[in-house]
């Protein structure tokens, strides 16, 4: 342990207003207190760091007398370079450096401005807790922790970012997370190099598959939701300066599941689940079927359905594939108008734009009123299964075009690809479409039905994997 270098530590911050040092003199020598003004508690700082030590008038070099006699404050560590005192000062601690001794200590007196614990955004439930995360990653540990009262609980702190330092906690259940996958995540996560870190898409961007707009790692703003994933065996990652926390793996079938689900009735959330199922296939195959029959295969759609499609159509100059691919492009601009506006005028909005532009495109003869209701339909079905509306509106897309090549082989061609490349995808080295396929080995009990709490309440992995 060598001697902190005050002279460094000044060249360091200098320029920074809210950096205070406080020199104190005793019998023995001179004791140096450094924190920044901003993150530490002033109040605290003068009460129980630097009153004990001018009224004790320390005559001892004895570091350890000074630590567990003079000092009341309830953190007090070692520090051991330079760079150590560095970060716990921009961390929100005191850092104390003895001209008489050869070692520092640093002493936590965090006391930044924090938001309040908070009804999150994102997430909205009718009926279960109602508090969600905060930028705060203390406050986030906290509102696990009163979730999950077991000594195997853990949280693995690292500072990750050469020029930020953010703090990453890595949090699992001894035991109950395989083995195997806490060591994926955390050679990982330590092996990230960047410059800063600032939410968690910086980490999530490492663990989830590059070439594809699923997302492979989940993230969430409610805490009863983070230690539901924990005890089933995931991992959950939390980043110092956001209010979202990583869970992972994280499956396909998760983007059906709501926390409602748990605190409902089971046969209105079972119901609720089918919905969303239908939602997701609407959203992805509705467009493109639609494309396929009223091009290729007028045929099959009955005599007076079709007589009232070519009547709605008679008017419309457009092939049917632009006129689909424009009613999309103009309710995807609706959407991202009411996301970016205000929450008070974004709703209103959205509604009102829609309506308005549903008549105008109709009455101007640039889409027939068969298409604006599929477009419709398509649109908000997507809004059931909010998780994935990036990945359904690229691929909704994408089975058009091929139906408007080539039909219903088109279609059928696009769906199969659809297919394949979520059973292609992986999420921290389990099969993104986890457990469809491997129920015997797995023994997953809510996939689609949600079984009675007291039979689902268990990890979602197999005894096997916890060791290897």
């Amino acid at each position: 342990m060598r001697k902190i270098d005050i002279n460094y530590i000044k060249e360091k911050l200098k320029n920074s207003y809210d950096v205070k040092y406080r020199e104190i003199q005793c019998d023995v020598g001179t004791i140096t207190g450094i924190f920044i003004d901003d993150l530490c508690d002033s109040k605290f700082i003068s009460e129980y760091i630097f009153n004990p030590l001018i009224r004790d008038k320390i005559t001892t070099a004895d570091l350890e007398y000074i630590k567990k006699e003079v000092l009341p404050a309830n953190s007090i560590g070692d520090i051991n370079s330079n760079e150590e005192a560095i970060v716990h000062i921009l961390s929100g601690d005191l850092v104390l450096i003895f001209s008489f001794v050869d070692k520092s200590i640093f002493c936590e007196a965090k006391g930044y401005v924090r938001r309040s614990v908070g009804i999150p955004v994102t997430e909205n439930v009718i009926k279960g807790p109602r508090e969600g995360f905060t930028e705060a990653f203390i406050d986030n540990v906290s509102l696990i922790r009163r979730k999950i009262k077991n000594p195997d609980l853990k949280f693995e702190p690292l500072f990750l970012g050469n020029k930020s330092n953010t703090v990453v906690v890595i949090s699992y259940i001894e035991g109950v997370a395989p083995t195997k996958l806490v060591d994926y995540i955390r050679k990982k996560v330590t092996n990230i190099k960047l410059e800063f870190i600032l939410d968690t898409n910086y980490i999530e961007e490492e663990l989830k598959n590059k070439n594809t707009a699923f997302d492979t790692i989940g993230t969430t703003e409610k805490p009863d939701v983070v230690a539901s994933k924990l005890l089933e065996g995931k991992i959950a990652i939390i980043v110092d300066g956001t209010p979202f926390v990583i869970t992972a793996p994280y499956f396909f079938i998760d983007n059906f599941q709501s926390p409602d689900d748990y605190y409902s009735n089971k046969y209105f959330a079972n119901a609720s689940r089918l919905m969303r199922v239908v939602g997701f296939f609407s959203a992805s195959l509705l467009s493109g079927l639609y494309l396929a029959i009223a091009t290729f295969h007028f045929s099959i759609i009955p005599s007076v359905l079709a007589i009232k499609f070519t009547m709605s159509r008679a008017d419309v100059p457009l092939p049917t594939v632009i006129e689909l691919l424009l009613m999309t492009f103009f309710f995807q601009l609706l959407r991202e108008a009411g996301i970016r506006l205000p929450q008070s005028i974004g709703q209103a909005m959205s509604i009102v734009g829609a309506l308005i532009l549903g008549d105008a495109v109709v009455g101007v003869g640039l889409a027939s009123q068969s298409t604006v209701v599929i477009v419709a339909l398509s649109s908000i079905s997507s809004f059931l299964v909010p998780k994935l509306y990036g990945p359904l509106s690229i691929w909704n897309v994408i089975i058009i075009i091929f139906s408007s090549v080539l039909g219903l082989p088109g279609f059928y061609i696009a769906f199969f690809i659809f297919i394949a490349h979520m059973a292609g995808l992986e999420s921290c080295g389990y099969p993104y479409l986890f457990p469809m396929g491997t129920l015997e080995s797995f023994k997953f009990k809510d996939v689609l039905y949600r079984k009675d709490l007291s039979k689902i309440s268990n990890s979602i992995f197999d005894k096997d994997d916890y060791n290897e």
